[in-house]
């Protein structure tokens, strides 16, 4: 924050108390005990608590250094509004006799985890499932806690509330996407100032920009003008982690900007442009390389380690730079302390090629392969 304005500074009780005490007279006992001493220190006190407050009043007034629904009431002023917490979406599949119908708003839910004390997180269906001739059958779920607590890895949603009969088990074939929580001072922040000094107009890419950040569950956006020629624009869209956005997300930035797709103007956009809104396509980056390793790690924890790196570079890619460069994947490598050295590094079957990620496109952690 700037510096204080001179009515606030050196507003300690102390300093205010000295400055009390140097306009009683000299021949006037004011040693500490005294009664001037005893009658003046609960005025300094209060004074100082008052200049704390106006410093803390001051500091609320501006987007920079104010928080919380301090910073909701600024942002409101120039019409950006914090985004709610976004429910994680998935699929679940259902192993039974075949012709069972499981009915929409099933709830089925992780395992508690008594070690760690991890309660359960629930999800529900939003349509019915029937098990085919194959034993099996799948429905869209949806967490019913909104935030990131119901995004979590395959595999893991193993349990149902009720009991349906012919139903044996059940389990989520892929991790569940999309969650978000509600958005913090941080990233409302950035919208804040993004909206405030880069302002769109008459329907620019930086307002169509906008528009589609205002929707909860946007990570990433980006604006393709005349994307199918003269009057069409199109919208790719990201989650909040860096992945290409879920169908709800999409269909709600749809919904904002121009939800009859026709170019009326019955959304945000103006009349004539026709809008597309899409996910982003997902391009897999995947690793082949042989390592040597230090003494006393296993492979798996080194694999963990790998797949951290690449998926928090990917992340910073994402929409903001068409290359994934293969030297940056080899450091990657490199800054993990168990890897002393690697050799026959390929990255999508290529030795020392950058993958280019087209317009529309996102890279998104593939398999990596380690060869001992």
């Amino acid at each position: 924050m700037a510096e204080l304005p001179l009515f606030l500074q050196e507003q300690t009780e102390e300093h205010i108390m000295q400055r009390m005490l140097a306009r009683v007279p000299s021949d006037i006992d004011k040693s500490e005990g005294s009664f001037i001493w005893d009658a003046q220190a609960p005025v300094a006190f209060v004074l100082a608590e008052a200049a704390g407050w106006a410093q803390q009043v001051l500091q609320r007034g501006f987007a920079g250094t104010t928080y919380g629904a301090y910073l909701d009431l600024r942002a409101a002023e120039h019409g950006v509004t914090r985004r709610p917490a976004v429910a994680a979406v998935g699929t679940i599949r259902f192993t039974g006799v075949p012709g069972t119908v499981v009915p929409a708003g099933t709830a089925v839910l992780t395992p508690a985890d008594e070690g760690t004390n991890e309660p359960s997180v629930e999800y529900e269906t939003t349509q019915p499932a029937t098990v085919g001739s194959e034993g099996t059958g799948t429905a869209p779920i949806r967490a019913l806690v909104p935030g990131r607590s119901g995004v979590v890895p395959a595999g893991v949603i193993t349990l149902m509330s009720t009991p349906v009969s012919g139903i044996t088990a059940v389990t989520n074939p892929e991790e569940t996407r999309g969650g978000a929580d509600t958005e913090s001072d941080e990233l409302l922040l950035e919208r804040f100032y993004a909206q405030v000094r880069h302002q769109g107009t008459s329907g620019n890419k930086a307002q169509y920009m906008k528009w589609a950040g205002e929707v909860p569950g946007v990570g990433g956006v980006q604006v393709r003008p005349l994307w199918q020629g003269p009057g069409t624009v199109g919208i790719y869209l990201l989650d909040t982690d860096k992945r290409a956005a879920n169908a709800d997300i999409v269909a709600a930035v749809q919904r904002h900007i121009d939800p009859t797709m026709d170019g009326q103007g019955e959304g945000m956009a103006p009349a004539g442009p026709v809008v597309t809104v899409m996910a982003a396509e997902e391009v897999p980056i995947a690793i082949r390389v042989k390592l040597t390793l230090a003494s006393g790690v296993t492979l798996p924890e080194v694999k963990a380690l790998i797949e951290k790196g690449l998926r928090d570079y990917l992340k910073q890619l994402a929409f903001a730079d068409p290359l994934v460069r293969f030297t940056r994947i080899a450091a990657i490598l490199l800054d993990i302390p168990p890897i002393i050295d690697y050799t026959d590094l390929t990255v999508n079957g290529k030795a020392d090629a950058n993958i280019e990620i087209l317009p529309g496109q996102v890279a998104v952690p593939g398999a990596v392969e380690i060869d001992e």
